[in-house]
C-alpha cells in the first residue's frame, strides 16, 4: 500500500452553517451543483481541539461534511475529510473511494499523529463497507472506531465512551429521508421532458396528433408517481422491486386518467379512442417504473447485485411497454378506434 506525505496543514472550520452553507444544501438537493459541491480534502478543526480530542472522517462532499460539523457544536474535535470525488460517505464507501487506501493515505499525508497522542480515528458507520479496520491499523498504526449512523448521535455517542447503542447503529430510512432526496430526481427529468413535449409540439405541428393538455398531464403525473409518491410509499406499496412498485402505482395513475376522461361507463362519449386509452395503459406505468427505478442509488432497501438484477429485466420491459403504447397513440392519429 502506498503512502504520501506533504507538509502539515490545519483548517479552521465552525460547528454553525452560514446562510451561504444551506442555500448551497438546498441547491445541491435541487441538482444545481451538484456534481461540484465539495470541500478541500485534509484535516480540519472544529473548535479548540488538542492531543486528545477525538478524530472524525468525513468525506469531501460538502453535504456530508456540514452534516457532520454542525453536530459538533460544543465539541472540540479534529475532522480527517477523505478525496471522496465529492461523492457522499454512503454511495462513495460503495464506490471505494471512501476506502481503507485513502484513509491510510490521508492520516500520512495530514501527519495525525503529530496532533493527536492517542490513536483512534472514528469512522461514520455507513462508511464502513469501504474500510478493513485491520488494514488501516496494520499500515497507518491508527485504530477504527465506527461511529454512529446519525451524526446527531455523536455527542452521546462520546459520552458512552465512544460505545454505540444499538438504536445508533440502526439505518432508518423514514418518509421524510426518502423525501427530501426526491427533487433531485425530478430535476433529472427535466432536459429529457423538454425534449418530448418538443417532440410533441412539433408531431401537432405536422398534424400527427393532436397532443394536448391530457397527455401533458397524464406524463407529468406519471412523473410524479414515480419520482415522488413511489419513494415516499416505497414500505407499503407491494413487491420488493422498486421497477414493480412504480410500475404498480403508475397503473393507477394510469387507470385514473382514462376514468377521469370518460372510460367509467357513466359517459356516453368518452373523450379519446380505446387505442389512446390503451397507449396510457402502456405508457404511463412504464414512466413511474423507470423513475422509481433510479432511486435504487439513493436506497438503503436494496443491494449493487439487487439493483443489476432488477434493471437486466426491467429496462428491456419499460422499453418494449413504451414504444408499445407509442405505436397505439401513433396509429390512433391515423384511425380513430
Amino acid at each position: 500500500m502506498q503512502i504520501s506525505t506533504r507538509e502539515l496543514k490545519v483548517i479552521q472550520t465552525s460547528a454553525e452553517l452560514t446562510f451561504s452553507d444551506r442555500l448551497g444544501t438546498w441547491k445541491a438537493r435541487w441538482g444545481i451543483n451538484r456534481m461540484h459541491y465539495n470541500v478541500e480534502p485534509g484535516l480540519y478543526s472544529v473548535g479548540k481541539p488538542d492531543s486528545n480530542s477525538p478524530v472524525l472522517v468525513s468525506a469531501n462532499y460538502k453535504m456530508s461534511f456540514d452534516s457532520l460539523r454542525k453536530e459538533l457544536d460544543g465539541v472540540d474535535a479534529w475532522i480527517i475529510v477523505l478525496d471522496t470525488k465529492g461523492i457522499n460517505v454512503w454511495c462513495a464507501a460503495g464506490k471505494g473511494t471512501f476506502g481503507t487506501q485513502e484513509l491510510v493515505n490521508r492520516i500520512a499525508i495530514v501527519q495525525l499523529e503529530k496532533f493527536v497522542s492517542h490513536r483512534t480515528v472514528i469512522v461514520p458507520q455507513l462508511g464502513a463497507p469501504g474500510i478493513s479496520a485491520h488494514e488501516v491499523t496494520k499500515f497507518s498504526g491508527f485504530k477504527v472506531v465506527y461511529g454512529p449512523v446519525k451524526a446527531k448521535d455523536l455527542k452521546e455517542f462520546f459520552k458512552l465512551g465512544m460505545k454505540a447503542t444499538a438504536e445508533m447503529r440502526t439505518v432508518k430510512f423514514s418518509a421524510y429521508d426518502r423525501l427530501v432526496l426526491t427533487p433531485v430526481e425530478l430535476v433529472g427529468t427535466f432536459k429529457v421532458s423538454l425534449m418530448i413535449f418538443g417532440v410533441l409540439f412539433l408531431l401537432n405541428l405536422l398534424g400527427i396528433g393532436p397532443f394536448g393538455i391530457v397527455d401533458f398531464y397524464a406524463y407529468i403525473g406519471a412523473i410524479i408517481v414515480g419520482g415522488v409518491l413511489t419513494p415516499v410509499l416505497l414500505p407499503w406499496v407491494p413487491g420488493r422491486a422498486f421497477a414493480w412498485k412504480g410500475w404498480l402505482l403508475g397503473f393507477i395513475w394510469a387507470v385514473f386518467v382514462n376514468l377521469l376522461n370518460g372510460w367509467n361507463g357513466w359517459t356516453a362519449v368518452p373523450q379519446y379512442s380505446i387505442l389512446r386509452a390503451l397507449g396510457y395503459i402502456f405508457i404511463l406505468p412504464s414512466v413511474s417504473a423507470y423513475l422509481a427505478m433510479n432511486f435504487t442509488g439513493a436506497s438503503t432497501f436494496t443491494s449493487f447485485s439487487g439493483v443489476l438484477k432488477e434493471m437486466k429485466i426491467a429496462v428491456p420491459a419499460i422499453m418494449i411497454s413504451i414504444i408499445l403504447g407509442v405505436v397505439l397513440i401513433s396509429v390512433n392519429s391515423f384511425i380513430k378506434l
